[in-house]
């Protein structure tokens, strides 16, 4: 598992990730990244540039599956880049509890 602020990327099986082939490519943003995670305080973004797919269920907010073929590098400003090797991963946003509520991480 690698995480990154609020954004937990966990290793699957290739068999697991199946079910993405029926979910939509998200598009790469205008600097050609797959972005995971946009700050919704900062504005920056977990992302990836190199070359792969990133899937989300169009049904389940927050539910992505990302292939990386030759591995890649997880960026954000704030934060230590993160390598990561080649194959497939859920992408996970963080959820944290407040009294009366769950919410999605804010970073």
């Amino acid at each position: 598992m690698y995480r990154q602020g609020d954004v937990l990327i966990v290793p699957i099986a290739e068999e697991a990730a199946a079910p993405a082939a029926r979910w939509l490519p998200t598009p790469r943003d205008r600097r050609g990244r797959m972005v995971l995670a946009l700050g919704e305080v900062t504005g920056h973004a977990h992302a990836i540039s190199s070359p792969g797919k990133l899937f989300h269920d169009p049904h389940t907010p927050n539910s992505m599956v990302l292939h990386l073929p030759e591995g890649g590098r997880v960026v954000h400003e704030e934060h230590a880049a993160i390598g990561l090797p080649k194959g497939w991963y859920r992408v996970v946003r963080q959820r944290e509890y407040v009294p009366g509520a769950v919410r999605i991480v804010a970073d």
